[in-house]
């Protein structure tokens, strides 16, 4: 079993994103995956050109000079890849949209129609699984609603199945060193390596986990009076 995440924050390895991302594969490590993280806020990743070339003039090759090629052998050979990302604006963060642009050379230039009538390109490799992992300051899980549609069409489009989606409202708290919720925030990383646990072996999370890592932090309101009161206190500064 081999999982390869891919970080689309721009905080790379001191996000909240990072945090989310090391407790999921820690767990998958422990069950016997091999893990690979990268950082896309480390690597140089340059916009496609829909030039097409990898298509028709060097197929399964691309002739931008960046760190793309770099990726894509890392990525060779995963069972599931991990796609995780900041919420903005209602979406994945530019940075990850790149480089998903940047797949198109694992794609074949024929379409075939699915099941229910809509086209879609045939894979150029067998595609690996899916997840999604997203966090974001909002207090509500609602504000995911683009990111869990977008990642459904994604695994459609590269003939796949999205097997586990992971969104933390209240992102915030996963690195706000607050004393009084240290044990919430441990507990909740506690799960994350559970479900990394059970991606690793069963391909799959559990009703169980699903629910824990659903439940928020702390509530709404006191949570929208503790941003507020940092906030303020940013502002005077």
């Amino acid at each position: 079993m081999k999982i390869v995440a891919i970080n689309g924050s721009h905080h790379g390895r001191t996000g909240n994103t990072e945090i989310m991302v090391t407790a999921f594969l820690k767990g998958a490590q422990a069950a016997g995956a091999k893990t690979v993280n990268i950082s896309l806020a480390e690597k140089e990743i340059k916009h496609c050109r829909a030039c097409k070339a990898c298509w028709f003039k060097t197929p399964g090759q691309c002739t931008i000079n960046d760190d793309m090629a770099e990726i894509l052998s890392l990525m060779e050979g995963a069972d599931v890849r991990l796609l995780a990302t900041p919420l903005y604006v209602d979406n994945i963060s530019g940075m990850l949209k790149v480089f998903m642009d940047r797949l198109i050379l694992t794609a074949s230039p024929y379409w075939e129609k699915d099941e229910n009538g809509e086209c879609r390109h045939l894979p150029a490799i067998v595609p690996p699984k899916l997840m999604m992992i997203a966090n974001c300051g909002y207090p509500e899980r609602s504000q995911f609603q683009v990111i869990s549609h977008w990642i459904k069409r994604v695994a459609r489009n590269m003939n796949t199945d999205v097997i586990g989606e992971i969104y933390a409202s209240q992102g915030a708290l996963l690195s706000a060193q607050v004393p009084e919720i240290q044990l919430i925030i441990s507990n909740y990383l506690q799960v994350l390596e559970t479900a990394g646990q059970e991606i690793a072996t069963t391909m799959g999370l559990s009703e169980k986990t699903r629910t824990l890592l659903a439940q928020k932090f702390i509530p709404d309101e006191i949570y929208i009076q503790e941003v507020k009161q940092y906030v303020d206190s940013i502002l005077k500064k």
